[in-house]
């Protein structure tokens, strides 16, 4: 069994990765994928939390690193899903305790026992970032239609694309139709005139997912929440289904975010 490795990451915090780590593992292993969720944001771990397996981390990636334990002593088997594991990471320890030779080697023997490596990469340009990176293949950037997030996803596209990572494909998380109509939010095409990669997804705003993140349970395990739909299509878009865009609607590129992508591509 060889794995794909796939590095989860944007360049501005807070717009929605950790969760569309832990939802688009919970999808992929819910189709009968081997899969692995790894938090590789050492010091600011919520992997754990988001798919409610927080009390029952006995080992870290930290401690199979170090020595103190196997890496497989390290796994978290899912509650709900069989084939689906977390490795969680240490909480008290810097970014620097994981060094991109380690993370290369450790996703080259995850490669030997699962379909899927999920890594959850710290957000920025950092070091963390680059050293949770380094053992992944492909790679997926999560943005908000927020002016700052693009522009920081931008800057992480570009180290990707240094660290030759193929295919790099895009998320854009909490999408608001009506607000992007009213020209108060960037459309999707806005951010794809942006940014200039390949679409693979589209979650629209849904106050469900505070309250499945506070419960530890993935949305992409309901049938009926619009962004739990929306991860289980991404998800199959990854393992290379051919499944339509969400019906969202796009900007018409008026208002005030009309006046800033024009101002961004001149024109």
């Amino acid at each position: 069994m060889t794995a794909r490795v796939i590095v989860v990451t944007s360049g501005k915090g807070g717009v929605g990765k950790t969760t569309a780590t832990a939802n688009l593992a919970t999808a992929l292993a819910n189709m009968g994928k081997k899969v692995v969720a790894v938090d590789g944001d050492v010091g600011l771990r919520n992997l754990d939390v988001i798919m409610g397996l927080e009390n029952r981390i006995v080992y870290t990636l930290i401690d199979a690193l170090e020595g103190t334990c196997r890496l497989n002593q390290t796994f978290i088997r899912d509650k709900r899903i069989e084939n689906l594991f977390m490795i969680p990471t240490a909480q008290s320890r810097t970014k620097d305790a994981v060094t991109a030779e380690q993370m290369i080697d450790v996703c080259d023997e995850l490669r030997k026992e699962f379909d899927y490596v999920l890594i959850d990469s710290p957000a920025g340009i950092e070091a963390g970032f680059r050293n949770s990176a380094a053992g992944a293949d492909e790679a997926l950037v999560v943005t908000t239609p927020e002016v700052s997030a693009v522009r920081d996803a931008d800057r992480i596209i570009g180290l990707l694309e240094s660290m030759d990572k193929s295919p790099i494909r895009l998320i854009v998380n909490r999408i608001r139709p009506r607000m992007v109509k009213k020209g108060d939010m960037l459309g999707v095409s806005d951010v794809l005139d942006i940014l200039a990669i390949e679409l693979i997804g589209m979650v629209p705003d849904d106050e469900a997912v505070v309250t499945s993140s506070n419960k530890g349970e993935p949305l992409a395990l309901s049938q009926s929440a619009p962004a739990g739909i929306a991860f289980r299509n991404i998800a199959s878009r990854i393992a290379g289904a051919d499944v339509p865009f969400m019906d969202l609607e796009m900007s018409d590129s008026g208002g005030l975010f009309g006046k800033i992508r024009r101002a961004i591509l001149g024109h």
